[in-house]
């Protein structure tokens, strides 16, 4: 099978078509906000599906799959009016694109999440299929399906309904295989529903550093902090051309954008106002479909101490975002064993997060002091960490005399900025130094030092990238208690 699948992006025509579906990560935590209002008739409106092979949560947490689709139908297989499909910029293609792959993690215990974004292009296996990005697994599967049944005389209809489930379950299994987590639930939602939900909240606040004007996206707005309706969001999170790390810097788009619409959703204003609950309730029940075993019910009773700065969002790693296979197809690429050893972590992560929240680097400004022999060491950190986020400090020699490793310099050596420092450059240890302020944070470069930033990194980077691989720096974990939206190029 050429590895040329249904799904991939074949350039700017594809650009409407290809429209992530922010919201889909936010689906299960939105609906909490009717947990004591109207679970009754939202749960009775949404569409249920059957026989895809989910697990039980017997991992410790509860393990959701979040899919954004593109199509012309709502759940219930309803045909979209034209002014909508008009206002979504839909055309009469026919297919069924999965350009937002979410998986969301809940510790059995309820008082957390993370959403962890999987690139639509990552290259991986897919059951049946062979090679492919990840993205293809749904559509190409039903589409094959389809039409092996329509070849052996079942009417559209049935065939549709076979081919499409088929598509469900192919996901499923590649999302397992690649992550290492049964999946227990699926949850699915419209290019429709992404718009719904937006407007329903009375829509979502985002910032800009730059102003942006990109009309393969239609994207067009200025800097600073603003608020956008369903389709002026879809063109906010719909941009991949202009950033610097093309897709994964458009998740980060999407991660913003779902933290503000979470942190909306569980907010009292929502929840009070009977008018925001009912076009809620109208949008999740037109867009959105669940497997039929899910006791959607317990699970809101499992969540109701749940806040937004327990929401957490992140990325899977990734060791080559330009990837090129042998027939010339781009691709992201990611090392299986990797991901599964990051995705299990994040159980226990969350915990920890709970009581210590994520430092944002950008609040941090770092000093760089170079006290081994490698000319240019320190300037190479500083530029290292400045692309995770940090704020870059002073850059020189340490004249603190001889050390004997590596280290991060803290007033505290429980500092948590201290710690989040060292954690970017490879699990330095922090050391305490009663003389610096409360506020100062500084890395010491010994001979040792093999992170990011140092030649050694170069053949072998913390991220798992080669120096055959085009370097991704990873984007800081983002979450949904934060004052106001995180600003975003």
């Amino acid at each position: 099978m050429p590895s040329r699948l249904a799904g991939a992006d074949t350039g700017a025509a594809w650009g409407p078509v290809h429209a992530f579906i922010a919201a889909a990560a936010a689906v299960v935590l939105v609906v909490t906000g009717f947990a004591w209002h109207s679970v009754d008739s939202l749960i009775a409106n949404i569409e249920r599906i059957g026989d895809l092979g989910l697990g039980g949560g017997r991992d410790g947490a509860v393990d959701i799959l979040m899919v954004g689709v593109d199509s012309r139908t709502d759940a219930h297989g309803n045909p979209l009016t034209n002014a909508e499909r008009a206002m979504l910029h839909a055309g009469d293609e026919v297919g069924t694109n999965t350009d937002t792959i979410v998986l969301v993690r809940v510790p059995n215990d309820g008082r957390s999440a993370t959403a962890i974004s999987l690139p639509r292009d990552s290259y991986v296996d897919i059951p049946g299929i062979g090679r492919g990005k990840i993205n293809s697994a749904y559509g190409a599967t039903k589409e094959t399906e389809r039409a092996k049944l329509i070849g052996q005389g079942v009417s559209e209809a049935e065939a549709e309904r076979q081919s499409t489930k088929a598509g469900r379950q192919a996901l499923i299994k590649t999302v397992a295989n690649l992550t290492g987590i049964t999946v227990d639930h699926y949850a699915e939602v419209s290019l429709l529903g992404f718009v719904l939900l937006t407007d329903a909240v009375g829509g979502v606040e985002v910032c800009l550093n730059n102003p942006v004007d990109e009309w393969m996206s239609g994207a067009e707005f200025p800097a600073g902090r603003q608020r956008l309706d369903g389709p002026r969001a879809l063109s906010f999170v719909r941009q991949r051309h202009d950033l610097q790390r093309g897709d994964l810097d458009r998740i980060v788009r999407q991660q913003v954008f779902m933290a503000q619409l979470v942190g909306q959703v569980l907010s009292t204003k929502t929840l009070a106002n009977p008018a925001r609950l009912r076009q809620l309730s109208e949008a999740v029940g037109r867009t959105v479909v669940l497997d039929e075993d899910w006791d959607v019910v317990a699970f809101l009773q499992q969540l109701q101490d749940l806040s937004g700065g327990q929401v957490q969002f992140e990325t899977i790693p990734v060791t080559d975002l330009n990837g090129m296979t042998s027939d010339g197809e781009s691709v992201v690429r990611v090392d299986p064993k990797t991901v599964k050893s990051y995705v299990a972590s994040l159980v226990g992560e969350q915990a920890e997060a709970v009581s210590a929240p994520a430092v944002d680097p950008a609040t941090v400004t770092v000093n760089v002091l170079n006290a081994g022999g490698v000319a240019g060491l320190a300037g190479q950190v500083s530029q290292a960490l400045t692309a995770k986020g940090f704020q870059a400090g002073r850059v020189g020699n340490y004249s603190g005399g001889s050390v004997t490793g590596s280290r991060v310099l803290a007033a505290d050596s429980a500092d948590a900025k201290a710690k989040a420092v060292a954690e970017a450059l490879g699990k330095l240890t922090v050391v305490a130094d009663p003389s610096m302020s409360p506020d100062s944070v500084s890395v010491v470069l010994a001979s040792d030092y093999s992170g990011p930033g140092s030649a050694a990194s170069s053949m072998f980077d913390f991220s798992g990238t080669s120096t055959s691989a085009t370097p991704v720096p990873p984007a800081p974990p983002i979450d949904a208690g934060q004052n106001g939206p995180k600003c975003v190029n």
